[in-house]
């Protein structure tokens, strides 16, 4: 038998591979303050990740949270992808689509050079 405390649910902690920081900047991204979403917020950080990694981004510069470029690109894939009635998932989605493509084209990011 489930209980019904009317209480909302406790925060979890980010995961190890996200900061708490970076946590609330995708927070302030879709412009919220409530954990509620954390774990929805999270897994498209992960997923945001992924997909630069698929781009050949280096792994070092894609789990740089101090990276502005990389953050940038993944609050972008963010607020593209939060939620399901977003009308400027379109545009935020080709903001991160260019970004990716401009990281991809900097031996900075991918390679072994410096930006």
């Amino acid at each position: 038998m489930s209980e019904n405390t009317n209480q909302e649910p406790a925060a979890q902690e980010p995961a190890a591979d996200v900061s708490e920081e970076y946590l609330a900047a995708g927070r302030q991204a879709i412009r919220t303050k409530s954990t509620a979403f954390d774990g929805e917020i999270v897994d498209l950080i992960r997923a945001a990740r992924a997909d630069l990694a698929l781009g050949d981004i280096r792994p070092e510069r894609i789990m740089d949270e101090e990276d502005p470029l990389i953050k940038r690109a993944i609050m972008s894939y963010i607020k593209a992808e939060f939620g399901l009635d977003n009308e400027d998932a379109d545009k935020y989605r080709a903001a991160y689509e260019r970004l990716k493509v401009s990281l991809n084209m900097s031996s900075g990011y991918v390679g072994g050079g410096e930006v």
